[in-house]
């Protein structure tokens, strides 16, 4: 049976009804001087219907949207590990050379881009989303690709902001598309069969590489190279997949929500991109300076994230310059650089970061700023989706 199928043919004519003539769909990324850019509610990308045949399919239909990465870079040779461009092939070539795709899928792609994560704004990011979410609006699922370097801050963005419960998957590889043992295309045909079996719906978004399955908002890098470098500190994976199986061991918190709880605030239709905040990360060190606070601010930043020492610590220069900061409306994120636990120091103006590493608190508290500037709402907002814990009382089934 055909899984998270909601109103395709209304949506496709209230989409009709509500885009004015004349002006054009979006292009992919590095469309952000587009007309429409200034104008989320009418943003619109040229995502590809489904089909009439993949409609009467009782295959899931499912959107493949490539951004580039290594999984879709092109090796100086069929031996060159790590000596490719990434970013070269295009994602409908790639998934049209997987084999056996019809037994779990009717898939369609859509390319937004084809470039390395790191190279992404994140006004890029903000018409990414809501790229997903018009896709979700017609598919049973979406499965984005990128490359690793940034893939759990572009990740954590999408999980923020997508307003759908369908299922989304971010993947990439280790290895680019056209080595020897490469882990591209695995990779790729794995999370197609999880977005395809519906099981991670209602999680937001969730990372597969090397078979596992990872919560977005708690998985991070490790390591430059190695096939399993994505871990899940302190709280470990989701489940895995071993060919046709797919093991959910484990849910996150936002599972369990209720539908009148699931979404966050950050609704990006409701914002325009130069309304983003800019949010940076400063490091602490034996004897660091405070400089990089000095300069951040002087720049325009409206929060930063701190990676301290330990428990959240930062040197008496940085706590100087904080301190300045903090009076002139800047807000503070405390985490740790040591890459598990949690931070539970707050104060004026400084958020506690709980087990957020760096890069994942710069992505929440950008979006926090971006939609309000009142420090409580700030502290409200950060404690509520940074830190999603299970409910005292979970959803009860009617009748029970």
């Amino acid at each position: 049976m055909r899984l998270f199928r909601f109103g395709k043919t209304l949506w496709l004519l209230a989409l009709l009804l509500v885009l004015p003539l004349g002006v054009p769909p979006a292009g992919p990324a590095g469309a952000a001087d587009s007309a429409v850019a200034s104008v989320p509610a009418r943003v619109s990308f040229a995502i590809p219907a489904v089909t009439e045949e993949q409609q009467a399919s009782e295959l899931p239909n499912i959107l493949v949207i490539g951004t580039g990465g290594t999984i879709s870079g092109q090796s100086a040779d069929e031996t060159s590990f790590q000596t490719y461009r990434a970013g070269s092939l295009p994602i409908g070539d790639m998934v049209a050379a997987l084999p056996n795709l019809d037994w779990i899928a009717d898939v369609n792609t859509f390319q937004f881009g084809n470039k390395g994560s790191g190279s992404y704004t994140i006004p890029e990011l903000y018409d990414l989303s809501l790229a997903v979410d018009q896709g979700l609006q017609d598919y049973d699922g979406v499965v984005v690709t990128t490359g690793t370097d940034t893939m759990e801050e572009i990740g954590y963005f999408l999980d923020l902001t997508i307003r759908s419960q369908k299922p989304v998957v971010i993947t990439g590889s280790m290895r680019p598309w056209t080595v020897i043992g490469s882990d591209a295309p695995a990779n790729l045909f794995n999370a197609i069969k999880l977005a395809a079996s519906g099981k991670t719906a209602r999680f937001g978004v969730v990372l597969m590489l090397n078979d596992e399955i990872h919560s977005i908002r708690e998985v991070t890098k490790t390591n430059t190279y190695r096939l399993d470098t994505f871990q899940s500190p302190m709280l470990g994976i989701l489940g895995y997949i071993d060919e046709s199986r797919v093991r959910i061991y484990r849910v996150p918190a936002r599972a369990l929500k209720p539908d009148d709880e699931w979404a966050t605030p950050f609704d990006l239709r409701k914002i325009t991109k130069d309304q983003l905040a800019k949010v940076e990360i400063v490091y602490s060190y034996q004897g660091a300076g405070g400089e990089a606070i000095r300069a951040f601010v002087e720049a325009g930043a409206k929060g930063i994230v701190t990676a301290g020492t330990g428990a959240g610590g930062i040197s008496a220069a940085m706590r100087e310059e904080r301190d300045k900061a903090i009076q002139k409306g800047v807000v503070f994120v405390s985490t740790s650089r040591t890459g598990s636990g949690s931070v539970y120091g707050s104060g004026e103006g400084i958020l506690a970061g709980d087990n957020l590493n760096p890069a994942h608190a710069r992505i929440l508290l950008l979006l926090i700023l971006s939609f309000t500037d009142d420090f409580e709402t700030i502290q409200e907002w950060f404690a509520k989706y940074g830190v999603p814990e299970v409910p005292e009382r979970l959803p009860q089934k009617s009748g029970s």
